[in-house]
């Protein structure tokens, strides 16, 4: 049982809704995603898997080998503006995301990862530290709130989105 992340109240299943969902060779899957509300504060959530980044169409290893290896051709069935999109979403992002992850290995009395000395090769390599850098590790990374386990680990687990 996963708690409300506003609140930390009880998640109650009250529905589903459909969700659509690109992969690397464009075609579209439809998803059943619960839809959950909390017993305490009464908001609605959606429960998300990780090959979702919240509030984006495609999967996110699709979006992930766009933003990780910026000078191979994308195997994504996105448009070129599309590509540049998440990468700009990527840079923007990326410092916020660093924040968390860090806020949560300080809160968990881990270390958090050093600046680094030289500038980085790669838009992921900062992000290694807290995710590794093995396939998976873009949906590790925006799901920061609940990216740490009972023992204390950062890991990867489901993230709520809330409806607007």
């Amino acid at each position: 049982m996963v708690p409300c992340p506003c609140c930390g109240g009880k998640l109650v299943v009250i529905g589903s809704r459909q969700r659509k969902v690109a992969g690397e060779d464009g075609q579209r899957r439809l998803l059943v995603i619960r839809r959950l509300r909390c017993s305490q504060c009464r908001k609605i959530h959606h429960e998300l898997p990780d090959c979702i980044i919240p509030y984006k169409r495609y999967e996110s290893e699709c979006i992930e080998h766009v933003v990780s290896k910026s000078q191979e051709p994308s195997v994504a069935g996105a448009e070129d503006a599309t590509l540049r999109r998440w990468k700009r979403w990527f840079r923007e992002q990326a410092v916020y995301l660093l924040g968390c992850l860090a806020s949560i290995a300080i809160r968990f009395h881990q270390n958090p990862a050093k600046k680094l000395s030289v500038p980085s090769q790669s838009a992921h390599h900062p992000f290694g530290h807290y995710v590794g850098d093995a396939p998976g590790w873009l949906a590790r990374v925006v799901r920061p709130g609940s990216a740490v386990d009972s023992s204390g680990s950062l890991s990867s687990e489901v993230r709520f989105s809330e409806k607007k």
